[in-house]
C-alpha cells in the first residue's frame, strides 16, 4: 500500500467526499471500498486522524435525523396534498405576452443568437399551460409499528418486552425415588 494514502482524506475535498458518502447512508466497509482500502484501515484512519472520523460522524448524524424524524412522523400520523393538475391552452392575449417576455429575456441573455435561431426559440415556445383544478388533503394515520420501535428504544425503562424478575427463596420438586437406595435404583432400572 502507497505510503501516506491517508493525506488526500484530510484535505477539505477528502473529507467533504467522505462526509457526503456517510450522508448517502454507505456503511464503513462500502466507504472503506470507495476509498480504495480494507475496513480495517478505515478503523485505523479513525483512529489515528480525528478530521476523518468527525467527518464520517458528521455526515452519519444528517442520515440518523432524517431517518429518525420520518420514523417520528410515520408514528404520529400526518396530512398531505393530493393535487390534480391539468394542461390547458393559454389565451391568445396571454400567449402572445409570455412569449414577448420570454424572448426579450432569451434576447438579453443571448445577444449573439442568429434570427433563424430565435425563430426556433419562438416555435418551441409552449402554447399550454398547468393549472392545479384540485386539492384534497389526505391523511395517512399513525402506525402503531412505529410507535412501539420508538417506545421501545426511546424509553426502555417502560416499554422494554424483557421484564426482570428476581426470586428468592429455594426451589422444592416432589422427588419420588428420593428414599431409595442405589440398590433399589438399579432394580427398578433393570426390571423398567
Amino acid at each position: 500500500m502507497a505510503k501516506g494514502k491517508y493525506e488526500y482524506w484530510l484535505t477539505p475535498d477528502g473529507l467533504l467526499l467522505l462526509e457526503a458518502w456517510a450522508r448517502d447512508g454507505l456503511t464503513d466497509e462500502q466507504i472503506a471500498h470507495n476509498m480504495g482500502i480494507s475496513k480495517a484501515t478505515l478503523y485505523n484512519y479513525k483512529r489515528d486522524h480525528l478530521d476523518i472520523l468527525e467527518a464520517l460522524k458528521r455526515g452519519k448524524e444528517v442520515v440518523d435525523i432524517l431517518v429518525e424524524n420520518a420514523l417520528l412522523k410515520r408514528a404520529l400520523g400526518y396530512s398531505f396534498n393530493e393535487d390534480k393538475y391539468v394542461t390547458v391552452p393559454l389565451e391568445q392575449a396571454e400567449y402572445f405576452e409570455k412569449l414577448d417576455e420570454f424572448m426579450n429575456k432569451y434576447k438579453y441573455e443571448h445577444p449573439e443568437a442568429t434570427d433563424s435561431e430565435l425563430m426556433l426559440i419562438r416555435e418551441q415556445f409552449p402554447k399550454t399551460k398547468t393549472m392545479l383544478v384540485e386539492r384534497k388533503v389526505k391523511d395517512v394515520a399513525p402506525d402503531t409499528t412505529a410507535q412501539i420501535f420508538w417506545l421501545k428504544n426511546r424509553r426502555p425503562d417502560v416499554w422494554r418486552d424483557k421484564q426482570n424478575v428476581e426470586l428468592s427463596g429455594e426451589v422444592k420438586a416432589a422427588n419420588p425415588y428420593a428414599d431409595l437406595t442405589t440398590d433399589e435404583l438399579k432394580k427398578l432400572i433393570r426390571d423398567g
